[in-house]
């Protein structure tokens, strides 16, 4: 037997906002000129995404954090706070969403944060200390011996690592119970601006969190899950420029060139050719880094169009949440009965570099039901009374409640209404 995956949970913040009304707010900024306009109108057409989710309460409406930076004033204009108060926003907030998704993954593997053997945990969109890793341990109440662990700004593709990093411990001692969490807040990093680069990015990320389970060989009983049989990772021979992100005076700074996805769509035969081999996959978790992304990964690996469906349908509803994505998407496929016992899963991400992280996967059937199968946006998770599948105490009450989500339509209207004026001076 093999590290196995056993459950995934996910969070995101409660303000939803509307691609069309994100598009409006920042076309409608001072100082925009046409070109830009056009520039920020193609970007968001092209994202192939309809709703993102922010911990920006203001950007749909809602209130802002107590004490925190202003990104938007009552006139619709957005502002420009330093790193500093950014940070700290990160810093307040981000513990607590990674948190309802570790507490979403413990209620679905029916287990008790006190089975928790080591933690692992993953951003790249803030830093404090002691740090996220820290604080789930209190914030869970887990066992002060838990081991942990902090992979820190490796980007989108960090989630892989995060999961062969768990694998590791789990085939090293057995017994382990391992729980990784990204978290990643990247809406905070939000500006206006004209670089072509920087509305590509504004048009693509959002914020969310997501957590699973990994138990060793001697920890798994009868759950179903993901064994994670293989990984691994290539650097591109080019691109080492056309994916960047550092830390600027307002904020983390994004560099995103057109040709990252003429790169992907270049060289990912190659890599997965080399890391996949004879193996034959059934389904694929490609992280959706934009919709041209999954294009170029779609032609360059010969796919059916239906073969990315769930990457698809998480950049859609989601938008680019960058390490915790993938993470969304092999929870759709954990969750998808018409992938049979035995099914190979191959997972694709893609990070600074340019890195190729790629995961070989294989679908197992548990013994018994899951405690909960909801996305993020849904609300409550089935109480989780059945026998834990898990080696380690069951958890006892009802299941965790996920945030709430801000109607759509709501959201839009608010939105619309706060950047009216502005929309008007540029007709």
């Amino acid at each position: 037997m093999t590290a196995r995956i056993v459950s995934i949970g996910t969070a995101v913040p409660p303000a939803r906002i509307g691609q069309d009304a994100v598009r409006e707010l920042f076309a409608s900024q001072p100082g925009v000129d046409r070109l830009t306009q056009r520039r920020i109108q193609g970007a968001f057409a092209a994202s192939a995404i309809e709703h993102r989710h922010t911990v920006l309460g203001e950007l749909a409406g809602l209130p802002a954090a107590p004490g925190g930076p202003v990104f938007l004033d009552g006139e619709g204009t957005l502002q420009a706070p330093t790193t500093g108060p950014r940070n700290a926003l990160y810093t307040q907030l981000a513990p607590g969403l990674g948190a309802q998704a570790a507490r979403d993954a413990l209620t679905d593997a029916g287990l008790a944060a006190s089975a928790i053997t080591h933690v692992v945990t993953v951003s790249c969109t803030g830093f404090f200390a002691p740090g996220p890793d820290y604080r789930l341990v209190r914030d869970l109440g887990l066992p002060t011996t838990t081991e942990r662990y902090h992979l820190g700004f490796i980007g989108c593709a960090a989630a892989l690592p995060g999961l062969r990093l768990a694998a590791r411990i789990a085939d090293s001692q057995p017994d382990a119970v391992v729980l990784v969490v990204c978290v990643e807040l990247c809406s905070l990093h939000i500006r206006a601006s004209a670089d072509p680069q920087q509305i590509v990015a504004a048009s693509v990320f959002g914020d969310g969190a997501a957590a699973v389970i990994v138990a060793g060989p001697d920890a798994v009983r009868d759950a179903g899950g993901l064994d994670l049989d293989r990984f691994g990772t290539a650097l591109t021979d080019e691109g080492e420029n056309d994916m960047v992100w550092t830390i600027g005076d307002h904020g983390f700074e994004m560099v995103l060139s057109a040709e990252v996805p003429r790169i992907i769509g270049r060289e990912i035969r190659g890599a997965v050719d080399r890391f996949i081999g004879l193996d034959t996959p059934d389904a694929w978790a490609v992280h959706p880094g934009g919709r041209s992304v999954i294009d170029r990964v779609e032609t360059g690996l010969g796919l059916d169009p239906a073969a990315l469906d769930a990457s698809r349908g998480v950049l859609r509803e989601y938008g680019n949440m960058s390490s915790a994505t993938i993470l969304f998407i092999l929870r759709r496929l954990l969750h998808d009965d018409a992938l049979p016992e035995g099914a190979r899963v191959a997972g694709l991400a893609f990070g600074p570099g340019l890195t190729v992280e790629s995961a070989l996967m294989t679908k197992r059937l548990g013994a018994r039901p899951r405690a909960s199968t909801h996305d993020a946006t849904q609300d409550a998770a089935a109480a989780a009374t059945a026998v834990p599948a898990v080696a380690g105490p069951a958890v006892a009450g009802p299941g965790v409640a996920e945030p709430g989500v801000a109607e759509p339509d709501e959201t839009n209207r608010v939105l619309a209404a706060r950047t009216a004026p502005a929309l008007a001076s540029h007709r």
